[in-house]
């Protein structure tokens, strides 16, 4: 997210530009070692352990982590005579992750045509991360996706005046408000629930989850659909927005100092739901 999603300087609709005099590619690739150890499960065995793992940023797409053969239980994949092509990395095969009487299709893929330029990728495995039980790095369950180094959070109180409104009424109203300053996003708005109408919300189902910040709690705001999110726990990095309540400008009036706020890029979010298999404890932010 902090460099190829969104909008990030590699995910072709980021706001800044590299001074360079002639133009960069429309595309830019990106690998860089991990240097943190990554296990893969799958099975409830350990099918992948390096602490050579190779991260690739691709423009529009999370981090994807790619594994050495040496570190890999080869014999967990079968198949590979299926391919597709990448088009900037060539020839792809994709393999079979299978232990036992579980089979998953399609479950990892190596490039078998690199060009040149991308030789660091050679011999390397990737696995699809919902296929899997789950990521680790060392005995911590990582989720959503592999983390992004250049990923960064600040939040900083402000006494600037928010205001929400729905359908003509005052849905909240503080000089208090949290700003959330997020790698490849526009800057999010955070509201105490004090300072919002006790009525305004109604708490609707289905969760999404940050892999950074955690599980988000979505509200109906009048007859606005899954207008706000809390999240209700957030993780310890970013605590001082937890059960705090943030709305979405194109769905409730929004302003800022009297100026109405409108959705800007980078806050468009594909959301994750939650990973496979997931127990919800291991949501939890750990103290």
């Amino acid at each position: 997210m902090g460099l190829s999603w969104q909008q990030g300087p590699l995910s072709g609709s980021s706001v800044g530009r590299f001074l360079t005099p002639e133009p960069l590619p429309e595309r830019l690739l990106y690998a860089e070692r991990l240097r943190r150890r990554m296990r893969v499960k799958f099975a409830g065995e350990w099918i992948a352990d390096s602490e050579d793992v190779l991260l690739l940023h691709e423009p529009g797409r999370y981090p994807v982590a790619y594994f050495p053969r040496k570190d890999v239980r080869l014999d967990a994949l079968s198949g590979g005579d299926r391919q597709t092509r990448h088009r900037d990395l060539g020839a792809t095969a994709w393999f079979t992750v299978g232990l036992d009487d579980r089979q998953a299709e399609r479950a990892a893929w190596e490039h078998v045509d690199l060009p040149a330029y991308a030789g660091e990728l050679a011999g390397r495995v990737a696995f699809a991360w919902r296929a899997m039980d789950g990521f680790y790095e060392e005995d911590e369950r990582i989720l959503g996706h592999a983390a992004d180094a250049y990923h960064r959070i600040d939040i900083r109180q402000t006494s600037r005046h928010l205001a929400v409104r729905a359908g003509g009424q005052v849905v909240a109203d503080t000089k208090r408000p949290l700003v959330l300053y997020e790698s490849g996003f526009a800057p999010r708005w955070y509201v105490r629930r004090a300072d919002i109408a006790g009525d305004a919300m109604t708490a609707v189902s289905g969760q999404t989850f940050c892999p950074y910040k955690g599980l988000a709690d979505y509200y109906d705001v009048g007859t606005a659909g899954r207008a706000a999110w809390s999240y209700r726990d957030a993780y310890t990095e970013v605590d001082r927005v937890s059960d705090l309540v943030s709305f979405e400008p194109d769905k409730v009036q929004v302003s800022l100092d009297g100026v109405t706020l409108k959705l800007e890029p980078g806050q468009q979010v594909r959301p994750h739901g939650i990973d496979r298999g997931l127990d919800i404890d291991e949501v939890a932010p750990v103290r």
